[in-house]
């Protein structure tokens, strides 16, 4: 038979309680009146700030249909809007290129497109030779302009509207390109039309002082 005596000890810090089981005792200690007023404190503050434990101003059934529009958005348009500018930005050198009359702004096309078969490695090479003056290029062909520019320039010669000195530049440019014997038939069409063609007026100085002084 298993005898078990209890023993109760009041403390300051507490009520200390013992349970002997035959040769076993073991103490249990109460909390204390200090410990009871600590949880009070955490209660009454959790309950002073009720709108922290708020999850969201939406109820819960628009908050579920936000999240839906919102993740059908991620999923659609990112992905869309991402391509556009992976591709924008991909197709610059050849941008560039055109926007400068670089004379193998085709080459530089193409090495844009390599680059997409190549994870992008070739782009960087394709940008510096967009802004690379292609001075070899003009030693060998005499100039450093895509014939799209020669064809542009007469148009506006023969409109009337190249100035005169850009004219004269012209002519040369394409004197330069027949002694080096890369003119196209095209440009020499174009060579031969230009020796008609009438430079852009030039403003009077006499009109343009006048029009300051009034």
């Amino acid at each position: 038979m298993i005898r078990a005596r209890t023993v109760i000890e009041v403390s300051g810090g507490g009520v200390m309680g013992s349970l002997t089981t035959g040769s076993m005792r073991t103490k249990v200690r109460a909390p204390g009146p200090a410990s009871g007023t600590a949880g009070v404190a955490c209660a009454v503050t959790a309950l002073a700030f009720p709108s922290i434990a708020q999850a969201s101003f939406l109820p819960p059934e628009l908050m579920d249909s936000a999240a839906m529009y919102l993740a059908w958005f991620i999923i659609i348009f990112v992905p869309i809007g991402a391509i556009a500018l992976f591709w924008l930005v991909h197709v610059l050198p050849e941008k560039i290129a055109h926007k400068r009359h670089h004379p193998q702004r085709d080459a530089i096309h193409t090495l844009c497109l390599l680059s997409l078969a190549f994870g992008g490695l070739l782009w960087p090479i394709a940008w510096l030779w967009a802004y690379t003056k292609p001075v070899t290029y003009k030693l060998a062909y005499g100039t450093e302009k895509h014939s799209d520019y020669f064809h542009e320039m007469s148009e506006k010669a023969h409109a009337g509207t190249l100035p005169e000195h850009e004219l004269a530049h012209l002519r040369e440019e394409l004197d330069a390109m027949d002694a080096k014997g890369s003119l196209t038939a095209e440009l020499k069409v174009l060579r031969r039309d230009l020796a008609a063609a009438v430079s852009a007026p030039a403003a009077p100085a006499g009109g343009a002082a006048k029009g300051a002084n009034a």
